[in-house]
């Protein structure tokens, strides 16, 4: 019953979790924080024994039941349009940008939060009135993608991203903590096998090993979550992305075949999709403001989005070859 609730309530995924056995790769969390990969991400630490017991979030909760919603939009992936290696013809996307395909459309939060609040009334009617429920969508002290993996709605890949194998992995993930002492679903099997596109592919090698990323080199923590200046070894390797990164699901083969999503919400709004970085460089904060209201992209400021920018315009200026000289300073 409670997946077709989650169906009508127009998620693509649900899968159910047990708090009485917390999957093992839980504990590897206090690993990862000791180690700094977390970054400037301090918020991580300070709610980390929540993430590691959410019985501590919700007195009493028994179960998880996790959701997924896809976001993927017919539009090109970042690697047509900025080919890797220099393989392909970038000059249709020439002065380009590249923004993140799930910042392209309204804030997910603010779009998962309507259908979380549409399956928590449903839980309330049709399941058990009397049960506690708290919903979150990345706003919570919840690993989301170590519980969506123990619900079985796929598995962490090596490039730590959870993914399903009939629907790849550009879908959001939500959770509701209940009280409820529901059946748990099996995990899924991991499918990576021995492919490792997403590692090779990672721009700032932000994958020490499979399975393991270091936020701190990735590219959407520097464009996003970095205050300040972006550290110089990493800003020839930007590449076009100006908010975000999806390289490591662009080449993932689990994404070949393009599983689009059916909320008209995440559709690229006009000048998202490759945008002039003239354009960004130049914005100022109240354009910023009126243009990105209700998007995800406010998380990084009218002063953020700027700075990546100017980056990447430099990073390009300076990675363009010059022509030969003569002995004598004439040009050839």
């Amino acid at each position: 019953m409670i997946k077709r609730l989650a169906r009508e309530a127009g998620f693509d995924l649900c899968g159910i979790a047990s708090l009485g056995s917390p999957p093992a790769a839980l504990q590897e969390l206090k690993t990862w924080l000791a180690q700094g990969r977390q970054g400037d991400m301090a918020w991580m630490e300070r709610q980390a024994e929540k993430r590691l017991d959410p019985k501590r979030i919700l007195s009493g909760a028994q179960s998880l039941i996790c959701v997924g919603l896809i976001y993927n939009t017919d539009q090109p992936y970042s690697t047509e349009l900025f080919p890797l290696d220099g393989q392909g013809d970038p000059k249709p996307a020439e002065g380009k940008g590249w923004i993140s395909r799930y910042a392209w459309g309204e804030d997910y939060h603010a779009v998962m939060a309507r259908r979380l609040a549409v399956l928590e009334r449903a839980l309330r009617t049709e399941v058990d009135a009397c049960a506690d429920y708290r919903s979150y969508c990345d706003t919570g002290p919840v690993s989301e993608k170590v519980w969506a993996a123990a619900a079985g709605l796929g598995w962490q890949g090596k490039n730590t991203n959870l993914i399903n194998q009939r629907l790849g992995s550009w879908f959001f993930l939500a959770e509701i903590l209940c009280t409820l002492p529901l059946e748990p679903d099996p995990p899924a099997l991991d499918h990576c096998g021995n492919c490792t596109r997403c590692l090779d592919a990672c721009p700032t090698q932000a994958f020490p090993k499979a399975y393991e990323l270091d936020a701190s080199r990735c590219l959407s923590y520097l464009t996003i979550e970095k205050k300040g200046e972006l550290p110089p070894e990493f800003q020839a390797s930007l590449g076009a992305n100006v908010y975000g990164c999806d390289i490591c699901q662009d080449v993932c083969p689990w994404n070949r075949t393009r599983v689009l999503g059916h909320e008209p919400a995440f559709e690229a709004r006009p000048g998202l999709l490759a945008p002039a970085l003239s354009e960004l460089e130049s914005m100022d904060d109240a354009s910023f403001a009126a243009r990105f209201r209700d998007s995800s992209m406010k998380r990084t400021k009218a002063a953020g989005l700027r700075r990546n920018a100017t980056a990447v315009s430099r990073a390009r200026a300076n990675s363009v070859p010059k022509e030969p000289e003569r002995s004598d300073g004439n040009r050839l």
